[in-house]
């Protein structure tokens, strides 16, 4: 069945980019159900962990099918560094300095993992982090972009950069991302926060978590910036963890007919899963932006 279609910088990607995350995360599952899902129509994976890097590899040598399309995932952590040191020996420092300084509480709560220090990053400190291209070479060379030719930069530390003030960090990294032959995509968390932040970068669309039951921070603020937003929007989790995936019809009519996402990726954990998806995928129209002229 063919699956619907849309347009990133002019090349044409499906409109569901299935994310694959089987009950028992073993790579012959995840290959399995990657197989069996490129049996049913689907051709792009999301590639957000070296298993499932590793298994889509195996199914483009086994199917020999060069139109495989991956989905890469490069955490900011990667390309910038303090004093030398990768971020993430800061990380409990960050969290309390985003919490105590630069965030409503009320924002903070529910969204930032818990942290072992009540230390706080200096105003010195956070002007010393530092784009880290050596860190940055090493993560890009595990990437090919003839496999995976867009890759979903940010991840929780974009968020955290913007949210400390760092947005130059993410276009070195977009730009640097740029010049080895990869489209990149923005990737964060904090929907109604990152947006309106992240939407100066030289990026192909901008991938946040939104669906009808959960969406960081406020719903329907989310929904009224997405339907506003001028640039393309792709759905992370559209199906809630697989709690709207017996009503992923609505769901994906939420997403494509009222606020005129591009994308979504879905992360189905089995063949059911994958069936019902594109069972219902096929009911909705390609989505051809009109060109700017």
């Amino acid at each position: 069945m063919p699956l619907p279609i849309t347009l990133l910088e002019r090349r044409k990607v499906p409109r569901a980019i299935f994310s694959v995350h089987p009950s028992t995360p073993d790579p012959q599952k995840v290959l399995s159900l990657m197989r069996t899902a490129y049996g049913m129509g689907v051709w792009s994976f999301d590639l957000s962990s070296p298993k499932q890097l590793e298994s889509f590899r195996k199914l483009r040598d086994l199917t020999d099918d060069s139109a495989l399309m991956g989905f890469g995932h490069l955490d900011a952590e990667e390309g910038a560094s303090l004093l030398g040191k990768p971020l993430h020996r800061f990380e409990s420092r960050i969290i309390s300095t985003i919490r105590k300084d630069l965030l409503p509480a009320n924002l903070t709560r529910n969204i930032l993992p818990p942290s072992s220090s009540s230390e706080v990053l200096t105003q010195k400190e956070i002007d010393r982090i530092a784009f880290d291209p050596l860190r940055l070479e090493r993560a890009l060379s595990l990437f090919d972009p003839e496999e995976s030719p867009f890759l979903l930069v940010g991840e929780r530390y974009g968020d955290w950069l913007l949210a400390l003030g760092r947005v130059d960090l993410l276009h070195e990294m977009v730009s640097r991302v740029r010049e080895k032959g990869f489209i990149p995509i923005f990737s964060g968390q904090w929907a109604t926060f990152v947006l309106p932040k992240a939407k100066p970068l030289r990026v192909a669309a901008y991938a946040v978590p939104i669906n009808q039951k959960w969406s960081l921070f406020d719903l329907p603020r989310a929904c009224d910036l997405i339907k506003k937003f001028d640039k393309p929007v792709i759905s992370l989790n559209p199906l809630a963890d697989g709690t709207l995936s017996k009503e992923s019809e609505g769901a994906f009519s939420f997403l494509f007919d009222e606020l005129k996402i591009y994308a979504a990726i879905p992360k189905v954990a089995s063949e059911g899963e994958t069936q019902t998806i594109v069972e219902t995928l096929v009911k909705f129209p390609s989505f051809i932006p009109l060109r700017k002229t």
